[in-house]
Order: C-alpha cells, then structure tokens, then sequence
C-alpha cells in the first residue's frame, strides 16, 4: 500500500459503469468457484494455505476498494469507472465474499453435522467459524498489503458518524473495521515498488456476521486523505495515462492533503 482515501461518494450514480465493473470481477468469482473442491489432502484434509492461496486466486489490483455489502452495486460502478475511464484494475472484496459462507458450509457439512441429532455441534461449529474467519483475515491483510491505493467508500451504509469529530465514526461491521485498522499498520512501499514487481495477492471477504448481532467499533479515518465527486471528476479531466500510472495524477492532485 502507497496512499489511502476516504471516499464521499454521496448519491452519485455510477449504474452506468456497472455492467463493465461486473467483467472485471466475474471472471474472479468463475475461479473461485473451480477451485472449492480442491482444498483436501489425501486424508481428507482440509489445507488452510491452499484455500488461502487457491480459494481467494492471486488477483493483481491496482485499487482495493473498502466499503459496505449493502453499497455493492455502487462500489461495482465505482469499479467499472475507474476501469472505463482509467484503466485501473480494483478490487471488491463483496463480490467474493459470499463464497465463504459455501466454504463454510463445505466444512460444517462434513465436520459439524451429527447425523443421529440431525443437527450441527455448537462447539465444532464456533470451531470452523473461527479458522475460517482467521483465514479470511490472513488474505485481508496480504491484499491490503498487495494494492498500491486503498479507497474507503465512506456511506451512511459504512459509518455512523459521530458529532464531535468529523473524520471519526463508528461502523457495525467487523471486517470494515479490521481493513481500516489495517491501512493504518501495513508498511507503506512506493509506487514504483508496487509496480516494480507482482505480488502474489490472497483475495478475502467480509460481513458473515452481520445477520446476527451489531457491535459498534470505533474507526480513526485521520490517516487517510479526504476525496469527494468533485475530485474524481478533476482526477479524469487531468489524467493523461492509463492504468497504474493514472494513479500519480490524483497523488498529485492530493499532494497538499499527504503529509
């Protein structure tokens, strides 16, 4: 990760890039999906690091857009605009995280189930939850760590915000919090260091938890830079070039916002 920012997309309308967001993760969601049978061993196994590595497929992004399940379509325009218009690869962590509750299932189905009760043990259930969520975790923080820009799409959806502070909030979901606390801790690594190389990215998901309780969790947004409408609109009547590399444009534009 380079830059991160804080996105006010209010009621902008991007349905008209939705249809070319939705290619560009399609053919992720198609990968995941091949490979959910190939994640035992010989015994029967389930492999945690080939399900990271196999289930989440390595996805190259030059943008990792943060943002609540109930914004998907709006954060899929949002995909098919910057791809449209610039050329940038982003990734959206809703459109493939519903393949862990198959996961999960996959696993409570073989491991959980008692057949004689015709129901799921309560304690190997909290167990799978668990170890599926710790992966999800793990594939979090590598694509983070993997994407040179990260853009929080900040809605009423996302965050709750509180009075007294304006860039601070809170927010019910569990995995929003865990990405925002995660941009502030990830080693920050130039722009020619991210394109320098390809980094073998984990993809993860986010929000299995959300039909069933809300806990508020308190989210700093202070580090990442401020981007409205207005400055997307900037952003491509400036930019000159495509793909990465559009991204020095809005570095450059939001120069005065970055310490």
């Amino acid at each position: 990760m380079y830059r991160g920012f804080n996105l006010a997309l209010g009621n902008e309308d991007l349905s008209k890039y939705s249809r070319q967001g939705r290619i560009v993760h399609e053919n992720n969601k198609a990968q995941v999906q091949k490979k959910l049978d190939s994640f035992k061993d010989k015994n029967g196994n389930l492999l945690a690091s080939e399900i990271i590595a196999g289930w989440f497929p390595p996805v190259k992004s030059d943008i990792f857009l943060s943002h609540s399940h109930k914004d998907a379509d709006q954060v899929i325009g949002l995909s098919g605009w910057l791809n449209q218009e610039l050329g940038l690869t982003s990734f959206i962590d809703s459109c493939i995280w519903g393949y862990s509750e198959v996961l999960l299932k996959m696993i409570d189905d073989e491991y959980c189930y008692q057949p004689s009760k015709q129901t799921y043990s309560y304690d190997k259930r909290n167990r799978s939850t668990s170890h599926v969520h710790m992966m999800l975790s793990t594939a979090l923080s590598k694509m983070i760590n993997s994407c040179e820009c990260i853009i929080f799409v900040n809605t009423p959806n996302s965050i709750s915000p509180k009075n007294y502070i304006k860039e601070e909030g809170t927010t019910d979901s569990p995995w929003i919090y865990s990405e925002i606390a995660m941009t502030s801790l990830v080693q920050k690594r130039t722009p020619d260091d991210h394109r320098g190389r390809i980094i073998k990215s984990a993809v993860v998901a986010k929000e299995a938890l959300r039909e069933s309780f809300s806990i508020n969790y308190d989210i700093d947004l202070l580090h990442l830079t401020p981007l409205g409408v207005d400055d997307l609109n900037n952003w491509n009547r400036s930019n000159t070039k495509t793909g990465s590399d559009a991204l020095d444009t809005l570095y450059k534009l939001k120069a005065e916002n970055y310490g």
